[in-house]
């Protein structure tokens, strides 16, 4: 099988050993907001929590330290939320501390694969990149991981967006490779999901974020195919990809 699919930290580094490639998709929010980001020229340094550490390392980085979304004020509008995001100026440098999206790319990056972070607004500009680039062949075997949310106790909550963000990837390349049973099922669920942003409104993080006050980010993250930015994790920083 040379195109593989998972969920969250665990299987992410399972699966990277033997991936040339590993895709990170976490539609609410991470990867979304990866890519608006990026989009505006900044270089993404995901990072795995929000505390202490994290300032101590955007200080070591030079950049810019994303708060949590109800800790923006007008002088610091940097936070995960990609509504947020797109009407801030963009730092040069950018901290984006995520326990999902963040530790993910961190796995697959230790074990030494590409790191690309996919979401629902550029999934076709991410196939059309690892097409190109060879990925899911049997010399380049691929991995895609649905980031998913945590349970209290810290377990994985498989989130529908992310299983939908990663069959929106999988769909345009299943035909390319050879899929195991587990992509193959999530392309086919993107692919029979008659109205993917309705499903991303009213899916249980969707309808979280409109609880705690900000729809705009699931209006921004259900934007398909709007973007042709591809970030890819270089040198400890997600950037436009380079061209071929």
């Amino acid at each position: 099988m040379t195109i593989s699919f998972g969920w969250g930290p665990v299987e992410a580094r399972a699966l990277a050993r033997a991936a040339a490639c590993v895709v990170v998709v976490d539609v609410l929010s991470f990867t979304t907001s990866v890519g608006v980001a990026v989009e505006a020229g900044a270089a993404v340094h995901p990072y795995r929590w929000r505390d202490a550490t994290a300032l101590a390392y955007a200080e070591r980085v030079g950049a810019t330290l994303a708060v949590g979304r109800r800790e923006a004020t007008p002088d610091h509008p940097w936070t995960l939320s990609p509504a947020a995001l797109r009407a801030a100026p963009m730092p040069p440098r950018l901290v984006l501390p995520s326990p999902n999206g963040s530790t993910i790319a961190a796995e697959a990056a230790g074990c030494g694969a590409t790191v690309v972070a996919a979401s629902l607004r550029n999934r076709t500009a991410v196939a059309r990149l690892l097409a190109d680039r060879g990925y899911g062949s049997a010399d380049r075997p691929l991995a895609v991981i649905a980031s998913g949310e945590r349970w209290p106790d810290g377990s994985l909550r498989p989130a529908l967006e992310d299983l939908l963000g990663a069959g929106a990837v999988l769909s345009a390349l299943v035909s390319m490779g050879t899929p195991t049973p587990e992509a193959s099922a999530a392309a086919t669920l993107w692919t029979a999901t008659e109205d993917p942003v309705a499903a991303l409104h009213g899916c249980d993080s969707g309808r979280e974020l409109y609880e705690y006050g900000f729809p705009q980010d699931v209006a921004v993250a259900a934007e398909i195919d709007s973007s042709t930015t591809v970030p890819v994790l270089v040198d400890g920083a997600f950037q436009e990809a380079a061209a071929p």
